[in-house]
């Protein structure tokens, strides 16, 4: 037992400024004898809030508001943010007006002759012609509008299957589970790619083939996300009270589990699209897109003899395509980033 009296308290604190009670719980922290692992101080509860993800976490999932505003308001962040999510749009707003208006803005039919040969940009022709004579900047913007409808097409087929698989797999389990997941790995092997190149040789050049093709080997990335979201969703209090209260697994599926999983989703669909950009921009190079569709690939396959002699020919499909697909990927990059869309 350790005595105290005011003297001995009065000398203490003027001593160390410190009270002995603090000084003791201090010495017992310092030498490892704490008596329970939970934080009980004022200042323990501080610094866990100020600690950007850790404040008010319940069950895995960010609820308060305090750790999302500490960390969207680190030191340049917040700048980094607004600029990637500012470019992104812009870059994909560009690419859209081109392909929605692309027969307003083209000055000239894509494939008719308008001009001389390998004649360099102009007010005429802003981006030059090809060997042939044909405007460049009209086949550019007609260019976007394919590569904009193959990419929807097919991440838009590609989600909606996914989403289903996902969702039926993840929450069922059993067997159900088992099966699918075997479909969905047997599916992912397989290189889409140099499927694309088979099924386009085997049935014919045409979008309508590659869409299908895309479509149907690129759902497994997006079921296997849908799943783990589902495995852990299932879990929660809200899930099993709407199952006490006797609802459908319909109901429950749509009103309980699919709210947590559609942003995901929507991130995965939006790289989708910007893969299958550069997939159909790959397959036009090698001659395996459409030949009645302006397509930003079949630009830079003409433009392989006149590399040295015409620029402008492989630099503007080059800088189309770089710019769909930085700005479709800075866009949803900047969606991943945001707090207030991808938690509930």
């Amino acid at each position: 037992m350790r005595a105290s009296t005011p003297a001995s308290s009065s000398a203490d604190r003027a001593a160390g400024g410190r009270d002995p009670n603090r000084q003791a719980d201090s010495g017992d922290r310092a030498g490892g004898s704490r008596a329970s692992n939970r934080r009980t101080g004022l200042g323990d509860r501080a610094a866990r809030l100020l600690r950007p993800g850790q404040g008010d976490r319940a069950g895995g999932r960010r609820t308060g508001l305090g750790d999302r505003a500490v960390g969207l308001l680190r030191p340049g962040r917040l700048v980094r943010f607004r600029g990637r999510r500012g470019l992104g749009a812009a870059m994909t707003a560009v690419v859209a007006v081109a392909a929605v208006f692309a027969p307003r803005l083209a000055p000239f039919d894509p494939f008719a002759l308008s001009g001389p040969p390998l004649a360099g940009p102009s007010r005429t022709h802003l981006m030059g012609t090809d060997a042939l004579g044909r405007d460049l900047f009209s086949a550019i913007v007609h260019g976007a509008r394919t590569s904009l409808a193959v990419g929807l097409s097919t991440a838009v087929a590609a989600a909606a299957i996914g989403l289903l698989i996902g969702l039926v797999s993840g929450y069922l389990g059993g067997a159900a589970d088992g099966g699918l997941m075997r479909l969905t790995e047997f599916v992912q092997i397989i290189p889409r790619f140099f499927l694309a190149i088979v099924v386009l040789a085997m049935f014919g050049e045409g979008y309508v083939n590659l869409v299908i093709v895309l479509a149907a080997s690129s759902w497994p990335v997006i079921a296997r996300a849908v799943r783990s979201l589902v495995l852990s969703e299932r879990e929660r209090a809200h899930v099993d009270a709407a199952r006490s209260l006797g609802a459908k697994r319909r109901r429950i599926i749509g009103r309980e589990i699919l709210p947590a999983v559609w942003r995901t989703v929507a991130v995965m669909t939006g790289l989708l699209v910007a893969d299958t950009i550069l997939i159909e921009a790959g397959l036009s190079f090698l001659g395996l897109g459409d030949p009645d569709q302006a397509s930003w690939g079949l630009l830079a396959s003409n433009a392989q003899q006149h590399l040295r002699t015409a620029w402008w020919m492989p630099f503007f499909p080059g800088a189309a395509i770089v710019v769909a697909v930085l700005g479709v990927n800075l866009l949803v990059d900047s969606w991943s980033d945001d707090d207030t869309l991808l938690t509930r």
